[in-house]
């Protein structure tokens, strides 16, 4: 890819711009490459690039079976260079190759191919209504989509906004983080290598409060689907009010509860919990970072568990045996650092971790040993607000209405976990967190075909599955006269 360049109606484009940005690989502080700061001017152009593809139909016009055939091709041209896109990703964001490759780039490519399965299905139906009337629906394409992406999984989460999009006929601007850019300039690549015409989808890289900005008050933009902050969440909707009122859908994160009963399998439950909160170094929405454990199992589940986050390697993302990379830049470093010194001060006991990693060569990098915080109370600040990272925060209780109460506590609604051997209680629980997935005796569990989004301040509108393409559909309902 050359430097310093937009991808805009199926191009390499200079920024109109004289503003960049330093993309830098957080395991050792270097350098990789400079990125545009795109302004108003260069998303203009990218969204008029995306309009004209749009209502010329070369996209939307096209043959439903070749539209199907060139989304399958992304995903296997994802998975034929996953390992360059690893690289990449790794690169910028200091997730290990393993998580890079099997947490972005497969899940991405399984998303574009699960998408392609929908484009010969997205139709409306006939419905009987009074009168000599023939009444039926279609399901339209929204127009022109603005996705903006978050950088810690930021090929997953891209693939979950441009696939429905383009699945259900619309145009796209994507805008990924400006910490994380490249891979989203190289999907656009692949997407015209498959075979998608130009304009259909383009690429503007840039900070939120120039780029982003740009893209959510553009009035030509029908669409925004974020993923991110609850602050960067309540600048979209005013911007939409402002301008077009563009329709939003929002994953804005969490403080997800995992709960673990007595009569849970202790080493299944441990092992999940482990990875629910230091896989992706504790950066994920969903990250398993309250951990309520019931009081007759929290102390030797903790001793385990401590046991187990003492042996993680942290260390050379790019190397095969590391488990835990860095954090994605020394900002988000030292906040994870504040969050723990905030507990420390609270009262929370820590168990194990609670400082910067600075062993070898991480010394150069923005590594943060695996944290464990015990007799940590439920008003305390890293239970309530999102660290993202690796802090785990436990919490015992006594019954299972006492975890719902704490498990509930929050503003957040993103996602909870049960952990139990009774069905009953299960079931109980499931229906009572307030989150919008649930898992039983599993912990991160997706798949594209099952819909993942916020209860409460975690946002609305839903990422996979067939409930997405409703985010990028109009539905008209047509009368005739008989």
């Amino acid at each position: 890819m050359p430097p310093n360049k937009l991808f805009i109606d199926g191009r390499w484009e200079d920024s109109a711009c004289n503003r960049f940005v330093d993309v830098v690989n957080p395991a050792t502080g270097e350098l990789v490459t400079a990125v545009p700061d795109a302004d108003a001017c260069d998303v203009d152009r990218a969204v008029a690039a995306a309009r004209a593809s749009f209502e010329k139909k070369t996209w939307r016009g096209m043959d439903p079976s070749k539209r199907e055939r060139i989304l399958w091709n992304i995903g296997d041209l994802l998975m034929k260079h996953r390992e360059e896109l690893a690289a990449l990703i790794t690169r910028e964001n200091g997730k290990t190759l393993r998580e890079s490759v099997g947490a972005d780039v497969a899940p991405a490519a399984d998303c574009f191919r699960y998408y392609a399965g929908w484009v010969r299905k997205i139709y409306g139906e006939t419905i009987p209504v009074d009168g000599p009337f023939l009444n039926y629906t279609l399901r339209e394409p929204v127009g022109v989509v603005g996705a903006i992406v978050p950088w810690n999984f930021p090929l997953q989460i891209a693939a979950w906004k441009v696939a429905p999009a383009l699945a259900c006929g619309c145009s796209v601007v994507l805008k990924p983080s400006e910490l994380t850019p490249l891979n989203a300039l190289r999907l656009a690549e692949i997407a015209m290598e498959a075979g998608l015409p130009e304009g259909v989808l383009n690429v503007v890289t840039g900070y939120g409060a120039t780029t982003g900005e740009a893209l959510a008050l553009h009035q030509d933009v029908d669409k925004i689907s974020f993923t991110g902050s609850i602050a960067t969440a309540r600048k979209l909707l005013q911007s939409s009010a402002v301008s077009n009122l563009k329709r939003l859908s929002l994953e804005l994160g969490g403080k997800s509860p995992n709960i673990v009963f007595p009569d849970a399998d202790m080493d299944a439950a441990i092992k999940a919990s482990l990875w629910g909160i230091f896989g992706g170094k504790g950066e994920v929405c969903s990250a398993a970072s309250r951990l309520l454990v019931h009081q007759d199992a929290h102390d030797r589940f903790l001793e385990e568990l401590a046991a187990r986050a003492r042996k993680l390697r942290v260390g050379n993302p790019l190397d095969a045996a590391t488990q835990m990379g860095s954090q994605i830049s020394a900002r988000q470093m030292d906040r994870i650092l504040d969050y723990i010194e905030s507990g420390k001060r609270e009262g929370a006991r820590l168990v194990t971790g609670g400082e910067r990693d600075t062993q070898g060569d991480n010394a150069k990098g923005y590594f943060v040993k695996p944290t464990i915080f015990s007799e940590v109370k439920p008003e305390m600040r890293i239970a309530r607000e999102e660290i993202f990272g690796p802090v785990v925060s436990a919490i015992r209780f006594g019954d299972a209405d006492e975890a719902v109460r704490i498990a509930n506590g929050t503003v957040y609604g993103l996602a909870a976990a049960v952990w139990t051997r009774d069905v009953r209680l299960a079931h109980r629980m499931a229906g009572e967190l307030k989150a919008g997935s649930v898992w039983i005796n599993s912990y991160n569990s997706f798949d594209s075909g099952s819909p993942f989004g916020g209860y409460k301040q975690s946002g609305f509108g839903r990422d996979l599955g067939s409930y997405a393409l409703d985010q990028y559909t109009n539905v008209k309902s047509v009368w005739v006269a008989l």
